[in-house]
């Protein structure tokens, strides 16, 4: 399998191949799963946020899944605060996918149902992370785990 190298330093991902697919383990959920072009940039991202940014294992969820208006919905990443508070919601994109308004658009409106303050979008190549303060702002960086808590405002 092919895949390209991502705006993320490098990690040690494992990955196997089973019979005619390839598999990554997934460090949160700890189960080899399917490695698409979009699971190539989620785990990518896991282990950036863990050792480079400080968030928890433990307070980080893969593949969220929440109910608003009676609708199913899924958030890539969800990182969290001791409290179960939402710090971050993540959207994963494949590589080849055009980071667009539409797709942050996608990820200010699951935030509806979390209200997380930061939320980020990312095809791997480019990152794209808000804050909303009265209105969404884009930050230069990916905040690190103490900064997503001084963020939301929220006393731990």
């Amino acid at each position: 399998m092919n895949l390209p190298i991502l705006h993320f330093p490098s990690f040690p991902l494992k990955i196997k191949k089973n019979q005619a697919s390839f598999q990554i383990f997934d460090r949160i959920r700890k189960k080899w799963v399917a490695l698409t072009p979009e699971e190539w940039v989620r785990q990518h991202l896991i282990w950036y946020l863990v050792d480079y940014k400080h968030c928890p294992e433990s307070l980080i969820q893969v593949e969220y899944a929440f109910q608003t208006q009676n609708k199913w919905l899924r958030v890539d990443v969800a990182v969290f605060s001791n409290n179960f508070e939402p710090l971050l919601l993540c959207e994963c994109k494949s590589p080849t996918v055009k980071l667009s308004t539409k797709n942050l658009s996608q990820l200010a409106m699951y935030n509806i149902a979390y209200q997380s303050a930061v939320i980020l979008l990312s095809n791997g190549m480019e990152h794209y992370c808000m804050f909303f303060d009265d209105q969404w702002k884009f930050l230069s960086e990916i905040p690190d785990y103490e900064k997503l808590k001084q963020l939301s405002n929220r006393l731990y």
